[in-house]
């Protein structure tokens, strides 16, 4: 499995959703960085299970157990290896959908890349569940960042129909990042909350599940950063978000509403700030041009699939009497992902950055 990501600081991902346990290994991390774990504990809390209407029911601490790497919360220069234990599995309600794959799930293509022998409880090395170990490594690669001026933040866009108010494209206060580093159901507009929760509680009672947009953005990255052809800012970018399961597409800046426009509109003309640093006046490009950071904010907006696992009455097939099936899921499963995803595209976000550096 494709379970390994960046070339300068790797990150190894393993384990399954009702495994013993999953984990991460993070190699290639400066010593001598100092690690704020009650920081580290804060953003897994965001992205833990069982805290939210929005969110599965299932509980877990989600509290890592650190293995090697850290000396008296320091980095020594060897991999930081930590593991998470699953304490609330329910293995049973996944009886069902061992011959029936869920539609919109990854059973189906499961079964045909590994003949069969994927861990289906919980969606396996498939699941949600992994992304803690994405938080868990941006957690402590965001701290490292921050030290050189570079900050992340992320926002609820939108779920449904229902949108927050959008990021200023050329820059938001540090202020405002650290308010939204240390919300669960983070939002640039406080008082949208209302309306966005009641799109998901008017699909959770029909046992169905809604998808929305995770709007994110990185302040303070350096100009002249970036790889083109292939390792341009949005590819290494959109290479990490795309590991987030349930993540189906990724816009940078104006993104497809540039495609709209005409040149003289969608264009972002260049100026010499008071300190005689160059900026754009809008941000359009998002950050990027040519693959390269040109010193504004990177700004990009991912799109969350709904739940695939959903208690209405599906139809699918049964892989082993090869014939038509009727499947409903149970369990217990996210009636959006949205939310809890938001601390996800900031953490792959800081794993793309430090690689980039």
């Amino acid at each position: 499995m494709g379970s390994v990501f960046g070339n300068k600081v790797k990150i190894s991902v393993f384990g399954e959703s009702h495994g013993t346990a999953i984990g991460v290994v993070i190699d290639g991390l400066p010593s001598g960085e100092r690690i704020d774990m009650e920081e580290v504990y804060r953003q897994m809390a965001r992205r833990a299970p069982g805290n939210d209407k929005t969110a599965t029911p299932r509980k877990e601490a989600d509290k890592p157990e650190i293995l090697s790497g850290l000396l008296d919360s320091v980095t020594t220069g060897a991999p930081l290896a930590a593991v998470i234990y699953n304490t609330n599995t329910r293995s049973g309600d996944y009886g069902n959908i061992m011959n029936a794959p869920r539609p919109g799930h990854s059973d189906y293509t499961a079964y045909l890349r590994y003949g069969g022998f994927n861990d289906v409880r919980g969606g396996g090395h498939f699941s949600g569940r992994l992304t803690a170990n994405m938080v868990f490594a941006g957690a402590v690669i965001r701290q490292i960042l921050k030290r050189r001026g570079i900050e992340i933040a992320a926002h609820i866009y939108s779920i449904g129909n229902t949108y927050d108010e959008p990021f200023e494209p050329t820059g938001i206060s540090s202020q405002l990042i650290e308010r939204l580093n240390g919300e669960k159901f983070a939002l640039v507009d406080p008082s949208k909350e209302e309306a966005l929760r009641a799109e998901v509680d008017a699909v959770r009672k029909k046992g169905d599940s809604i998808g929305g947009i995770v709007e994110c953005i990185v302040q303070g990255m350096p100009s002249g950063v970036g790889e083109p052809m292939f390792g341009g800012v949005e590819n290494v970018i959109s290479s990490a978000v795309f590991g987030v399961p349930a993540v189906k597409g990724i816009e940078f800046g104006s993104g497809f509403s540039g495609s709209h426009s005409k040149g003289s509109e969608n264009n972002d003309e260049f100026y010499y700030d008071e300190n005689g640093n160059v900026r754009t006046r809008t941000n359009n490009h998002g950050g990027a041009l040519g693959g390269i950071t040109s010193g504004m904010p990177i700004l990009f907006r991912a799109a969350v699939k709904p739940t695939p696992s959903i208690s209405v009455e599906q139809n699918t097939i049964d892989l082993q009497e090869k014939h038509g099936a009727k499947l409903s899921v149970k369990g217990r499963h996210d009636p959006c992902i949205v939310t809890r995803a938001v601390s996800v595209i900031e953490a792959a976000a800081a794993i793309a950055v430090i690689n980039m550096l």
